[in-house]
């Protein structure tokens, strides 16, 4: 998949919790986990909103594309 997360990165550098991230951003536990872990195929644009706002940054943050090949 191109799209690598950095959503664990951010956290880290945030000193935040997985638990934390769950309670400030109201988005399911296994969304969350998935998202972390480059598991995700799909997320709705809502969602991610609702991430970037709780880890007090953009959305285009939360991912980097790499290009296949």
């Amino acid at each position: 998949m191109p799209f690598i997360s950095n959503i664990s990165d951010i956290m880290k550098n945030k000193n935040m919790t997985y638990e934390e991230l769950q309670f400030r951003s109201k988005v399911a536990p296994d969304t969350i986990a998935r998202a972390r872990d480059e598991r995700i195929a799909t997320c709705k644009l809502f969602t991610l909103e609702k991430l970037a706002k709780a880890l007090d940054v953009d959305v285009y943050d939360l991912f980097k594309y790499v290009r296949d090949g």
